[in-house]
């Protein structure tokens, strides 16, 4: 932490990134879903050839997924276990569910198969060559309505590994089926090079925005435990702080359960959440931070809820379920 922390301070005097103009969300149906033609159905269909029954190592190893089927889990020895898609568990989370497991590899497969691109390298061959462990980064897309706001998720797991089919990938496929283009980020574990990789990511939404058929207006970062603390630090300095392009700050940060105290006076409406009996977050520490934000006079909003341990993802089952409905809206409302 306190090498990224010098890092961001010697670069802060010459930061020029700022917020840019934000538009309108998707349209919306009567019953407030994202309207407008979008792969988005086939995303949340969970039909498919796998279910909780199937091997890890058959979806990793499916021809469909090519070479980056291996990053759907874990590359990080021992930080995650069971053999099945049902028996999955990753360190330090909780209230995984293994039927949005199963629905975010049919969902990826399903349009890996009609012939849609889920997964963009953020570093070209030479760059991998030079760093071998940039070979395991990259972005998997969730994509929404063309045209429509995108968001980078960044997943926890403290800065060891990257645990994106618990604490990213189902917030990207949450994201998409309400219209938005959601991009799931594999990061370099270390809270610098995991920033670099971030503003990297940013940077390459941005120049092929076009070919990707997102509005970079008003995005917005969200991220859980190591996650939050990424999305937090991109929204304080800016993407060209992390050796990034010169670009716009998020027009929101979406955090959970991490305890990221740093912050400036210029960040972006950010929205929080977390659980009282987090013993690696506190949820007290996390309030303190949404407060001096608020009274700098930036918008902010904080939830926690009682009984909730570390690392709950989407909460599905638990009593901060709906929480991304909320935080959507949040983000909707600085657009």
């Amino acid at each position: 932490m306190k090498e990224v922390k010098r890092f961001v301070a010697a670069l802060l005097l010459c930061l020029l990134a700022c917020l840019t103009g934000c538009g309108t969300g998707p349209d919306r149906t009567n019953d407030g879903s994202a309207g407008g033609e979008s792969a988005v159905q086939t995303a949340g269909n969970a039909n498919g050839p796998y279910t909780v029954e199937t091997k890890i190592s058959d979806v990793i190893n499916d021809p469909v997924f090519g070479d980056y089927g291996r990053l759907l889990f874990p590359v990080q020895s021992g930080y995650y276990s069971g053999d099945t898609l049902g028996e999955l568990q990753l360190t330090w989370y909780n209230n995984i569910d293994p039927n949005e497991t199963v629905k975010i590899v049919n969902s990826l497969r399903a349009r890996a198969a009609a012939g849609e691109t889920v997964f963009y390298d953020i570093y070209s061959q030479e760059e991998k060559a030079a760093d071998p462990a940039k070979a395991d980064t990259g972005l998997f897309f969730f994509k929404g309505n063309p045209g429509e706001k995108f968001a980078v998720v960044n997943a926890g797991g403290g800065f060891a590994y990257v645990g994106a089919m618990h604490d990213s990938f189902p917030h990207a496929l949450a994201l998409s089926e309400r219209g938005y283009n959601a991009f799931a980020l594999l990061y370099r574990p270390g809270a610098e090079t995991a920033c670099e990789d971030l503003a990297r990511a940013i940077s390459f939404i941005f120049a092929h925005a076009e070919e990707l058929q997102v509005d970079t207006d008003c995005y917005s970062l969200w991220g859980g435990s190591a996650g939050g603390r990424m999305a937090a630090w991109l929204g304080s300095y800016g993407p060209a702080a992390f050796g990034g392009d010169d670009l716009p700050r998020p027009g929101a940060v979406i955090m959970q359960y991490t305890g990221h105290s740093d912050y400036t006076p210029d960040d972006p409406p950010t929205y929080a959440c977390v659980g009282e009996s987090d013993g690696i977050a506190g949820w007290r520490t996390m309030q303190r931070r949404i407060d001096a934000l608020a009274a700098l006079g930036i918008p902010t909003e904080f939830h926690h809820y009682p009984g909730l341990r570390h690392g709950f993802g989407l909460g599905t089952g638990t009593v901060a379920e709906g929480w991304l409905d909320e935080a959507v809206a949040f983000w909707e409302e600085q657009m």
